[in-house]
């Protein structure tokens, strides 16, 4: 069963990165593109402008994948090594 948490990392000061952190089976980069479009089409439904949207799965160093553009992943990457982000359920079904 998967099921999805997700946390944001400050850009700028009027932008976010998402992180939708996938929990139970790991996904493929074709799977990460669906569920970053998922999150930006509930992003766009609730107003908010699209943003960039990593997604993270894996649960060690050693499975750990992060989908997503290049400065996003490494900022969402950074953040996660800080222990910067907290992370909240969300429904992206």
């Amino acid at each position: 069963m998967r099921h999805y948490v997700y946390g944001t990392v400050r850009e700028t000061r009027r932008s976010a990165i998402y992180a939708i952190r996938v929990k139970g089976d790991a996904v493929d980069p074709i799977e990460a593109d669906e569920i970053a479009e998922l999150m930006r089409d509930k992003m766009l439904a609730r107003g908010e402008s699209a943003a960039d949207v990593v997604v993270v799965t894996g649960d060690d160093k050693a499975t750990l994948r992060l989908y997503g553009a290049p400065h996003a992943v490494a900022r969402v990457r950074s953040a996660m090594f800080n222990a910067a982000i907290g992370w909240a359920p969300i429904d992206l079904d």
